[in-house]
């Protein structure tokens, strides 16, 4: 099992290729966005050994707790959480006028953007809660702060949320008929709920949910973007 991590972290990138080459309209958007998303690969120091601990290349996350793995699966997860609402119901892009990034709610526009952040940060410091838990609760709340300076992207934030996580329970599941006693050998079971579906711990589609639900709405929110019918996209 020494390289499962590594061969799950490709199959998730050739996936994120196989969309990046084929849909030439969300290239730019799933570029930026997973050049931003990768760097968040960084942090898996915070979870590894609390919330789990897999072998990974030149046993790196047992030397060090950082692992090449965690910035291919941020840099693919990124440019795929970003698009998959898209590609599912046909919508493009469309620039949002200035005079419209005037109204009150935009006024936060900055402040929200790094919501996440700022609570995870808070809940790291300030509580004892697993770091999992921590960066679930962020992402949750960022989703419900985008949702307030942007109420057109309702529809995606909640959507795109479940298709992720859709998404991400058939990727995580796909590995389990494989390796069926990975997450038991590999997850911390003991600092979590021990809720498992299908085999996949529960905390796994809740940080598929909260960060498809803020993932989503991000590209359109950090922009200035709207969703429009495909055929009358542009960038």
């Amino acid at each position: 099992m020494q390289n499962v991590w590594f061969i799950w972290s490709l199959i998730i990138l050739a996936l994120w290729a196989v969309i990046y080459l084929s849909k030439k309209e969300n290239r730019k958007a799933m570029l930026q966005m997973s050049l931003i998303t990768m760097p968040f690969g960084l942090t898996e120091p915070l979870f590894v050994p609390e919330y789990w601990m897999p072998p990974s290349l030149f046993e790196l996350a047992e030397k060090t707790g950082f692992d090449i793995e965690s910035l291919i699966f941020s840099f693919a997860i990124g440019g795929i959480g970003t698009v998959v609402y898209n590609l599912i119901f046909k919508r493009g892009l469309s620039e949002i006028p200035h005079i419209e990034r005037n109204h009150k709610r935009h006024r936060l526009h900055n402040y929200i953007l790094f919501t996440p952040v700022v609570i995870f940060i808070l809940l790291a410091l300030f509580t004892s809660l697993n770091h999992i838990y921590c960066g679930i609760i962020a992402l949750f709340i960022g989703g419900l702060a985008t949702l307030y300076c942007r109420p057109d992207l309702k529809g995606k934030i909640w959507v795109g949320g479940i298709l992720f996580t859709v998404l991400y329970f058939i990727y995580f599941g796909s590995i389990l008929p494989f390796y069926p006693q990975y997450v038991e050998l590999y997850w911390n079971l003991n600092n979590l709920t021990h809720i498992l579906v299908l085999g996949i711990p529960i905390e796994e589609l809740l940080f598929a949910f909260t960060f498809g639900m803020y993932w989503s709405g991000l590209y359109e929110h950090l922009y200035w973007r709207k969703l429009i019918k495909l055929n009358k996209a542009r960038n």
